[in-house]
């Protein structure tokens, strides 16, 4: 099972990497109905079994130490077995472990930081357990040996805020594999689920929090709805602002013109994609922008924040998707309202979309990472990470 976009990461690059030629070890969670330890594609797993994830953030932040603790047990009898070249971490969440786990090995640590504390919460970092994690990812960058960020915009806000010096970050973005996003519906009858065929649709896609601006979007509707007639909206994703945002739609007259999907499964949200008129990223801050890449992929254009790492997955000069000025409402309906009435914009956008997200393959997403390992390792031909 994949869950959400780090865990996606983390399992394409290992498959990347096993047909470079690098044997990959994946040391990760599971619960009482997985196999602890399988080769999936090409990459050994082994899952430390943890009682479900704690909503309540005290009870989290407990869960995370005692997940550390018991990957740690599993790592250290890894290590008896095999003879490890490197460690790579993804985020905070496996920090403590990475450590000690590089330092039995004797072995060099990189660190990938997919996103801040700091960022997701715009630098209110002051209280428990948000002061908390903040520590740790500032410990974790300074412990790593290297750093990978997914985006230059990554890289300076890192180096800043982690007081870091730049060399010691390396820019690799995400990568992208159009196969895996094949619709599974029949569209026709999905979209009539949810617009009528004159109707225009509107999706939105992501974790429902704050810093992902879906609040925007709702503000910018009711007055792309007085220009263009009817239009539908779709919001796919669940969070901790899910009741807010839902409120806020009643409040401004948006009930009978979309719906929230609540979370759904990738095969699900592919098909979206296709239905779609249109995918819009709202986002406060954003380090990468997967969504509008999935969506370009998917050949739904889309309009993107002019913010963080969305600048560099959508670059300027409206040849690939459209950008509004990062949280302006306003500037975002227009900006709707625009790509909604002119046909040979976005059928214009989508073909060139198609064509900009095959720079981001997972091939060379793991020949840049590999040659980071290989120079820390100062070996020319890695063997197990």
């Amino acid at each position: 099972m994949v869950e959400g976009g780090l865990a996606r990461h983390v399992r394409k690059l290992s498959e990347a990497l096993v047909a470079l030629g690098t044997e990959v070890h994946v040391l990760t969670r599971g619960d009482e109905a997985m196999v602890e330890e399988q080769v999936q594609g090409g990459v050994v797993v082994h899952r430390v079994r943890e009682s479900e994830r704690p909503s309540e953030l005290g009870e989290f932040v407990a869960w995370v130490e005692h997940m550390n603790a018991d990957m740690l047990a599993v790592g250290v009898e890894l290590g008896d077995r095999y003879a490890f070249d490197l460690v790579a971490g993804h985020d905070w969440l496996v920090a403590v472990a990475g450590d000690h786990l590089a330092n039995r090995f004797r072995c060099p640590l990189v660190v990938t930081i997919h996103a801040t504390e700091y960022g997701r919460h715009q630098g209110w970092v002051d209280k428990h357990p948000q002061s908390w994690i903040h520590g740790i990812e500032k410990w974790m960058a300074a412990r790593a040996d290297h750093v990978i960020t997914c985006s230059h915009y990554m890289r300076g806000h890192v180096a800043d805020i982690f007081d870091l010096d730049e060399s010691r970050v390396s820019v690799i973005p995400n990568g992208i594999d159009p196969m895996d996003l094949e619709p599974v519906e029949d569209l026709d009858t999905l979209r009539l689920q949810f617009a009528a065929p004159t109707q225009k649709l509107v999706l939105l896609v992501g974790r429902l929090v704050y810093e992902k601006g879906f609040q925007l979007a709702l503000e910018a509707l009711p007055r792309v709805i007085d220009k263009v007639g009817d239009v539908r909206f779709l919001v796919a994703g669940s969070g901790t602002h899910e009741h807010e945002l839902k409120a806020q739609a009643k409040r401004l007259g948006l009930d009978e013109h979309g719906i929230f999907l609540g979370w759904i499964g990738d095969d699900v949200l592919h098909s979206l994609y296709r239905i779609a008129d249109l995918c819009v990223i709202p986002s406060l801050y954003e380090p990468f922008g997967l969504v509008a890449l999935e969506a370009m992929a998917s050949g739904c254009p889309c309009i993107v924040a002019d913010t963080g790492g969305l600048r560099e997955v959508v670059p300027d000069g409206e040849r690939v998707g459209l950008r509004f000025n990062g949280g302006d409402a306003d500037h975002l309906g227009v900006m709707i309202e625009r790509l909604l009435t002119d046909a040979e914009l976005r059928d214009r956008l989508v073909v060139e979309a198609s064509e900009h997200v095959l720079r981001f393959d997972w091939a060379d997403v793991a020949q840049q990472t590999s040659a980071v390992y290989r120079q820390l390792t100062g070996s020319s031909a890695l063997g197990r990470t």
